[in-house]
């Protein structure tokens, strides 16, 4: 069994049109909060404001919050994406930014593998403890905990109690 998470990817403002900041919030599933407290930590910037002082977004702002999503799915804080973001504008050149930017997404691939690496041994003893416990459905209703370590049930012939089943097991 396979599960995928896929993160809709939220449709950028079409070019030229600025979005007010319900409107950027309703657009990216954020709330206005969230988006003023983005700007707080300069992670966000409207693209100008109205004479009333207004915040108004344009299509670079949405895509910046799906940036930052994908971020924080891989573990960032929003602190480290702005600590990065006050790094990558030091980059005076875009050459520069741009092997700040390949340094940081080959950093986090490598990390990304690892946690892969060791989701996969857990969804393997996942499977290995469901595949162990199904025989366990063969055990009469009444029988009680206890007897479980012993068990002799012949679906098993001399396999090994899997880790995640065996830690809880009571010790004899």
């Amino acid at each position: 069994m396979s599960i995928t998470t896929t993160i809709p990817r939220p449709a950028p403002a079409p070019d030229g049109v600025l979005l007010k900041v319900g409107e950027l919030a309703e657009r990216t599933g954020k709330t206005n909060r969230a988006l003023r407290f983005y700007e707080e930590m300069d992670l966000l910037s409207p693209a100008t404001r109205t004479q009333g002082g207004f915040r108004l977004y344009d299509s670079n702002a949405v895509i910046r919050i799906h940036w930052i999503d994908r971020l924080q799915e891989l573990g960032f804080s929003l602190a480290d994406i702005r600590d990065f973001l006050s790094a990558l504008r030091d980059d005076d050149t875009g050459p520069a930014a741009m092997d700040r930017l390949r340094g940081f997404y080959a950093q986090k691939l490598i990390e990304t593998r690892r946690s892969i690496a060791r989701l996969e041994s857990l969804k393997s003893e996942i499977v290995e403890s469901l595949a162990y416990l199904h025989s366990c459905q063969s055990c009469a209703p009444a029988t009680p905990r206890s007897a479980c370590p012993a068990c002799s049930s012949t679906a098993r012939d001399g396999e090994s109690v899997p880790r995640l089943v065996a830690a809880l097991h009571e010790p004899a």
